[in-house]
């Protein structure tokens, strides 16, 4: 039964912007799944569901795979809009952005979680980014234009 309904939900918030506990419980209740508030309550803490912003402005609710995938379209959208240029010399990218906007890119880079990647390192308007080796530093500049594109 718990196993049933908690599917159901994932099925509803795909489907559907389930802003409210309520609005979940009538589309539980229409597929023929009668909950108390209580018991929507604690499946969407065992679901670990996220409010999420929607694309209609408002809040709905989201697994965690799917709010990390809306923020991170988010930061990538900032990285195409505030990178300048793109270098690296052996393992080391050198990215530069526009003034005050390289934390916000190198928050994007982050979210991306590429395996090529160790980490960051943003100033005002420049990020470095620490790659394996520097094999790895030319796909990592290539993907990073591909999203320039």
């Amino acid at each position: 039964m718990k196993n049933a309904r908690q599917t159901a939900i994932l099925s509803i918030i795909d489907r559907y912007d389930i802003e409210t506990q309520e609005e979940l419980s009538e589309k539980l209740k229409e597929m023929g799944i009668v909950v108390t508030q209580a018991t929507v309550s604690r499946d969407i803490k065992e679901l670990r569901l996220l409010k999420v912003l929607s694309p209609k402005g408002g809040y709905k609710y989201a697994t965690s795979d799917r709010a990390d995938h809306g923020l991170s379209d988010r930061f990538v959208r900032m990285f195409v809009d505030s990178v300048l240029s793109i270098a690296y010399a052996q393992n080391i990218i050198v990215i530069k952005t526009l003034s005050g906007s390289a934390n916000v890119a190198a928050e994007a880079i982050d979210s991306m979680r590429w395996s090529e990647i160790l980490g960051t390192m943003a100033g005002d308007n420049t990020i470095l980014v620490i790659v394996k080796d520097e094999g790895e530093a030319a796909r990592v500049v290539k993907k990073f234009q591909e999203l320039l594109k």
